[in-house]
């Protein structure tokens, strides 16, 4: 622990509440370890278990973690430091490709029409709308996903934390995650105190030989993006389905299987799903990414168990999501011009994600994505890289906001990329890599 700072506090919740303090200023940095027990709690004036208490509520509060032999330290990445922060500044004149949003041209919820004629829902009515239940349990089962039990969440993140909490995980229980992987999700993570156990992608999805090292460690649950992983676009092949699928039997009891289609409609690839390889599930398909991120609804379907867990903690919270917005994604799903223009957008991302490729590929370097809104891009460097990039008129999102253990890479958004922008950027982009000491490929 740095010498300039010194924990203060009477009581557990002061003692926490200060050494949280000093992480949100920098003043505890990452990796940064905290006084012994017994040492703190002479300096301080308080008993052993005082401190204790208060070590347990930073660690319940994913600020901290216990490391063996190099005793309580802040964590990598403190639930009090989002990954989210751990972007770019985009200079004005820049062009912005950080982001991972979709193109706003392309989003039917622009057009839609928010009249409602429908009679006010009341206290006690039934939280989902039934056309909702129809028309999911149809789409769900096309895809292979049954949905028997369903119910309603506001966006995917919402889903995934009411599956996992669902479950009773505690402070300290590992989660296996893609890695590279969302920076939410491991923002999220961190929040709820559990441990992110790292499952390296390539372009089929998780690989075999980590997620079989993760069920090994004793991971509780596991959180799978089928297609359009963030950041790298991997998207899971129908063998490599069948060989985690196989791995995932021996654990059919007790492991949590929640799966991400965030990009339903505009990944441009086809779901390959795990579903049936656990008791326990959660499938949660979200309506934000193709029809609009301020759209906050997300169809949660998995076993009886689950489902009527998610859905007794949310009549205990909101209630329900808002049938007004439920409504609106049932009639934007059945609308023949939404279709078109998803279908269009889907395309668009597809045509951009191909030729970007393609264009970095003559150039020689090396990038990923066969699906969804991003390609993914490996550095030597990341701050090297991303500061050339923008010194050219660039900006990307550093891979540090994804990353475990991963190597360094870049995410770049190809949703509203021109035609005319994909030779000049796969320029800027081979000279940033190349800047950087080496040709990386």
């Amino acid at each position: 622990m740095p010498v300039q700072y010194i924990i203060a506090g009477v009581g557990a919740e002061s003692i926490a509440g200060n050494v949280e303090e000093a992480i949100s200023h920098g003043t505890l940095a990452p990796g940064d370890a905290l006084p012994p027990i017994r040492e703190l709690a002479g300096q301080l004036g308080v008993n052993a278990n005082t401190v204790a208490a208060a070590y347990r509520l930073l660690r319940d509060r994913g600020a901290v973690e216990t490391a063996g032999r190099r005793g309580t330290r802040v964590r990598d990445r403190p639930a009090t430091t989002p990954r989210s922060l751990l972007g770019v500044d985009v200079p004005a004149g820049v062009r912005d490709l950080s982001t991972g949003n979709p193109d706003p041209a392309l989003l039917p919820i622009a057009r839609a029409d928010f009249r409602n004629s429908a009679a006010p829902r009341l206290y006690g009515e039934p939280a989902m709308s039934p056309e909702l239940i129809d028309y999911s349990r149809t789409a769900l089962a096309a895809d292979g996903v049954p949905g028997d039990h369903l119910t309603v969440t506001s966006g995917t993140l919402d889903g995934i934390e009411r599956a996992l909490t669902a479950h009773h995980l505690r402070p300290g229980d590992r989660v296996a995650v893609e890695d590279p992987g969302w920076a939410n999700l491991l923002d999220l993570l961190a929040a709820l105190g559990l441990s992110a156990e790292p499952v390296r992608v390539d372009d089929d999805g998780p690989l075999v030989a980590d997620l079989a090292r993760a069920l090994g460690r004793g991971v509780r649950a596991l959180v799978v993006t089928n297609r359009a992983q963030n950041p790298t676009g991997a998207a899971l092949a129908a063998d490599r389905a069948d060989a985690l699928r196989n791995l995932l039997a021996a654990r059919a009891d007790d492991l949590l299987l929640v799966e991400d289609d965030h990009c339903a409609g505009i990944s441009g690839a086809s779901l390959h799903t795990l579903t049936g390889s656990t008791n326990h599930w959660a499938f949660v398909r979200s309506a934000s990414k193709a029809y609009g991120p301020d759209l906050r609804v997300a169809i949660l379907a998995g076993d009886r168990r689950t489902v009527e867990r998610v859905h007794g903690r949310l009549r205990l919270g909101p209630g329900w999501v808002s049938h007004l917005l439920q409504d609106l994604v049932v009639s934007l799903w059945s609308d023949d011009a939404a279709t078109r223009l998803i279908h269009t957008a889907e395309q668009r991302y597809t045509g951009n994600r191909t030729r970007l490729r393609a264009a970095l590929a003559e150039r020689g370097v090396a990038a990923h994505g066969r699906a969804g809104l991003n390609l993914w891009v490996p550095v030597p460097d990341e701050t090297v890289a991303i500061t050339r990039l923008l010194n050219f008129g660039w900006a990307a999102a550093p891979g540090t906001r994804f990353r475990i253990r991963t190597p360094p890479g870049m995410r770049i958004t190809v949703a509203d990329l021109a035609a005319d922008e994909i030779d000049p950027l796969a320029d800027a982009v081979a000279e940033a890599v190349r800047s950087t000491g080496r040709r990386y490929v």
